[in-house]
């Protein structure tokens, strides 16, 4: 398995430049079965990593663009009236997908924002009384526009918690900036990758994620970062124990991308951020990215950490 992560990490390379921490983390919540909200401002790549990672995957593919006007049915499809047939039939929406894209999720309202929520936290979608299932893998990649940004919408708490991360991509460099020009200069790189993972191996790296080694202790780090997040200074909610579950299925998809079979700090370390921040509510800084990141950052320093020999129980 270790092989075709890589192999999906070197395809998606081929089209951004950079990026390495951000495809990392993509590829974990994929593994451990989350989805990934993407904040940055326009044109920093969000829609392109997503399409990269789709292009990646043999899996059916789906992309919503998000508009002030559209309704939840655009999402989720809608009974209509069949004349020959004298009854209703259901055309599929979008979400009808293994990787799908949101994007600009926050220009949408939040009735339409919530139409999401059934099929991203249990993999189906009800409509009319009709529940119908969704196929595995389903994996939803969002982006939005900063909350300051002109006609958007937040994002409901509720929503939020349904994310098992929320990432930003990094600026580049000068010399990045500059490889960007040169591979866009005369060809698309997207339009040409092929895939080079089936879906079959991404429903069994999920399973196989789920049977990683956590020594003890680093159970306990878990349970009392986020136990502290409840009684950290500025911050109004802390995270809840859906979050707590979230932080352990990331750090042992963390483990399984970097070709380990055991858990490390490291790995709690590095999805903590991406994992805890959009799950705090800071006083007097609703909505406010930066401020949630820098209590998540707070939390990781403040609680210790003790050294063990981490493959072992």
């Amino acid at each position: 398995m270790e092989n075709v992560l890589s192999a999906v990490k070197a395809n998606i390379q081929k089209v951004l430049v950079g990026e390495e921490r951000v495809t990392s983390l993509l590829l974990s919540a994929l593994v451990a079965g989350g989805h990934v909200l993407i904040e940055d401002v326009p044109g920093m790549g969000k829609t392109v990593l997503a399409r990269s990672l789709a292009r990646s995957v043999d899996a059916a593919f789906g992309r919503i663009q998000f508009t002030p006007d559209m309704l939840p049915s655009d999402v989720t499809g809608l009974n209509v009236f069949d004349r020959r047939s004298g009854e209703f039939v259901f055309h599929e929406g979008p979400v009808f997908c293994n990787i799908l894209l949101a994007d600009e999720i926050n220009r949408a309202t939040p009735r339409t924002q919530s139409s999401l929520l059934e099929c991203m936290a249990e993999g189906q979608v009800t409509v009319d009384g009709d529940t119908r299932r969704m196929a595995p893998p389903f994996f939803v990649i969002a982006t939005q526009n900063p909350v300051e940004t002109l006609g958007t919408y937040p994002l409901p708490e509720a929503q939020l918690d349904r994310f098992l991360m929320r990432i930003s991509m990094d600026m580049p460099t000068r010399e990045q900036e500059r490889q960007i020009l040169e591979r866009f200069r005369d060809s698309e790189p997207l339009e040409t990758l092929e895939p080079v993972c089936a879906k079959e191996q991404i429903i069994e790296m999920q399973a196989q994620a789920r049977k990683l080694f956590v020594h003890p202790v680093l159970m306990d780090y878990m349970v009392d970062l986020c136990r502290a997040s409840r009684e950290a200074h500025g911050v109004e909610l802390g995270v809840s124990p859906r979050g707590t579950l979230a932080l352990l299925r990331a750090s042992r998809a963390k483990a399984l991308v970097e070709g380990r079979s055991f858990v490390t700090p490291e790995d709690i370390k590095e999805v903590g951020v991406p994992v805890l921040a959009h799950r705090l509510s800071v006083s007097g800084m609703a909505g406010s990215t930066a401020a949630q990141k820098q209590a998540a950052e707070a939390l990781l320093q403040s609680v210790a950490l003790p050294t063990e020999d981490w493959s072992k129980g």
